[in-house]
Formats: structure tokens, C-alpha cells, sequence
């Protein structure tokens, strides 16, 4: 759902431009919570930073993997409610804003006079939507892992028709063509109930892969877990502890860093090339009803990595390849670059720590 320049005129994109600084800024101060910068951080937040950039590649990576939805459409993940029930919502948003600009600046893919437009619609609205109806759920359901995996594929389900809604939302007040919006509504919408399928079932399956081996990583679920319960004369009661376990926070998230890595590399380094080659739906949407008669050539076009592929690189498996494995190094070292500094920054607001003296 990249939308290039030349969809919505400038004022929209200047506006959609400033609320999504607006939200980027308000994210990088709650961000500092959940990642373990702030004296108020919560429990556990100290495994977030080394995994957040992390994330971020990850969504790059997944987001090269189109795949097919209809006759000749795509989709592919948007990533908002996994970032942000993997490590919280303020870094979620910041984790689908490293993406799409180095999407943009890299490889041409999203406007960069619409950026503002992208993370408002790809980053915020998805965040806001999933992680808010997420923690509904997590409230009512039982307190297990089912309840974690079943929410979030629901969330994430619901994520991706509200980002086409908010986008039509978008077009409405500044679209560049004249198409009813009733009609780019109901095709935006429609389209993109399909795709959240596929979006549900990526993000269901990565949240559930996490918490099978690490569940203290996983944000959403902290706070959640239940005590092991044995049968024992037909009764089922709280099992007494194995042992006195090495502390959550002693436990290194590398092998789950390194892995998560590997995996993201092998994505879009080798499965991307098998990915759908037919238009998103926004594309599909906009080439069906005229929407992109006034699209702009992207100001990134002569990049070298522009449309996912190397320049002078002939074999277009290879090209496409490299251009992945380019992509997912760059965001995990961007990113993580930025959750490290958001999470080292002290700001005037941080309490200092209080000094005894002795006045005996």
C-alpha cells in the first residue's frame, strides 16, 4: 500500500506529513519506556532494544513477499501490529517509519512528498487500530498463549481494511482525479479485507513462533502469563516452581536475534524471488478506476538498488537478491542505531536520582 507521489496534492501531504512528525515525536518519547531508557521503564523493557531493529528488517524483509489475493492482485504484509505487539506500540510506529524511509530513499518504492502519507496510513493508523483492539482482547480472553496468537490475528486481521479506509480518507480531502470516493472506498476496502487475511496469518505465526521459545520478548505478553497447572486427584492446582530460574532479564535474546536475522536475510535474499509479480491492491485499485493518471516519477528512480534490484546486475535472481539482503542489512543497522540512541537519550524530564546527606 505504498502510495507514490502524485496521488493526493500537497497540502494533504504537507498535513499528513506533519501529523506523522507529530507521531514520530510522540514515539520517540514513549518509545524510551518501552525499550528500558527511562527510569519508568517497565519490567522487562531492557530485552526490547536489541530486538527492535530487528523487527524492523524483518517487516522490510516480509514486505518484498507479495502474494496473491485475487486475479491479478497482490498483497503484503504492512507490519504495523506485529512491530507493535512484538515491542509496544511507540516502537512499532518508529519501526514501520525506519522501513518506508529507507524504502523510499533506497529503492524508490513509496513517494517521498507522499512519505508523510505512508507512515500516517502504513505506520500509525495500523499501530493505533491493532495494538488498540489487541490489548481488548488480551482483557477478556483467557490469559494464555492461545489468547496472545488469537488476538493478534485478529488485530492484524482488522489493521490492514482501516489503513485502506484511512487512505480513502486521505484521497477524499486531496486526491489529484476524479473518482468517486464511494467507489475507490469500497474497492480500497475490499481488496485489503483479502490481504489482512494474509497479514493476520504472518503476524499470527511470527507472534506465536516467538512466544513458543521466548515469550518474554514478546510485548503484548507481558504481564499475561499463567501459573503451570497440574491434575492431581482429579483437581487441577498451581504447580510449584522447577527451579529458581536464571531471571527473564539475564537471559540473552542473541540466539533469537541471530535467527531472526538469518531468517529475514533468507526471505529476501532468495524467497522474494518468488514472490507475486501482480499489483498490490492499492495499485490494483488505482490502475482499474484512474487513480494514478497523475502519479509522478519517484524522485529515487535512478537510485541503484531502485524497484528492489542491483544496477548492472543482469541476472535478475541475483539482482533481486542482493538488492534484499542490501535492504535488510540497512534497516537493522539504522534501526537499530536508533532505538540504541532513543534508548540512551536523558531528557530534562528523567527524575534525578536523589542525593542523601548526612546532616548530623
Amino acid at each position: 500500500m505504498h502510495v507514490p507521489d502524485g496521488f493526493i496534492n500537497a497540502p494533504v501531504s504537507v498535513a499528513a506529513g506533519v501529523a506523522a512528525a507529530g507521531a514520530v515525536a510522540v514515539s520517540l518519547r514513549g518509545a524510551r519506556r518501552e525499550l528500558g531508557g527511562s527510569p519508568t521503564a517497565l519490567a522487562g523493557a531492557e530485552r526490547t532494544a536489541p530486538l527492535a531493529g530487528l523487527v524492523a528488517a524483518f517487516v522490510f524483509a516480509v514486505q518484498m513477499l507479495n502474494f496473491p489475493v485475487a486475479a491479478g492482485t497482490s498483497g503484503h504484509l504492512l507490519g504495523g501490529a506485529l512491530a507493535a505487539i512484538l515491542v509496544g506500540p511507540y516502537t512499532g510506529v518508529l519501526c514501520i517509519a525506519v522501513v518506508l524511509l529507507m524504502q523510499g530513499l533506497l529503492f524508490a518504492d513509496g513517494g517521498l512528498t507522499a512519505l508523510g502519507v505512508n507512515i500516517t496510513v502504513m505506520g500509525v493508523v495500523t499501530v493505533l487500530v491493532a495494538y488498540g483492539l489487541f490489548r481488548g482482547l488480551v482483557k477478556v480472553l483467557p490469559r494464555t498463549r492461545r489468547s496472545i496468537t488469537g488476538a493478534s490475528f485478529v488485530a492484524a486481521l482488522v489493521s490492514v481494511p482501516a489503513a485502506a479506509a484511512a487512505f480513502t480518507l486521505l484521497y477524499a480531502v486531496g486526491g489529484l482525479t476524479d473518482v468517486p470516493i464511494g467507489t475507490v472506498l469500497s474497492a480500497m476496502v475490499g481488496v485489503h479485507v483479502l490481504i489482512g487475511v494474509g497479514e493476520a496469518a504472518i503476524t499470527m505465526l511470527t507472534v506465536g513462533a516467538v512466544l513458543a521459545v521466548r515469550p518474554d520478548l514478546v510485548y503484548g505478553a507481558r504481564g499475561l502469563s499463567t501459573p503451570l497447572k497440574l491434575r492431581v486427584g482429579g483437581e487441577l492446582v498451581d504447580a510449584e516452581p522447577a527451579e529458581p530460574a536464571q531471571p527473564a532479564a539475564a537471559r540473552s535474546p542473541r540466539k533469537v536475534w541471530l535467527t531472526g536475522l538469518a531468517t529475514a536475510l533468507l526471505l529476501a535474499g532468495f524467497v522474494s524471488f518468488y514472490a507475486s509479480a501482480s499489483p498490490d491492491g492499492l495499485e490494483k485499485v488505482a490502475a482499474d478506476h484512474g487513480i494514478d493518471k497523475t502519479v509522478e516519477d519517484h524522485a529515487a528512480a535512478d537510485s541503484p538498488l531502485a524497484d528492489y534490484g542491483v544496477a548492472d546486475v543482469s541476472d535478475a535472481r541475483v539482482s533481486g537478491g542482493l538488492a534484499g539482503v542490501i535492504g535488510v542489512s540497512a534497516t537493522v543497522v539504522v534501526g537499530s542505531g536508533v532505538f540504541w540512541a532513543v534508548r540512551r537519550r536523558r531528557t530534562s524530564e528523567d527524575p534525578a536520582p536523589a542525593r542523601v546527606t548526612d546532616s548530623a
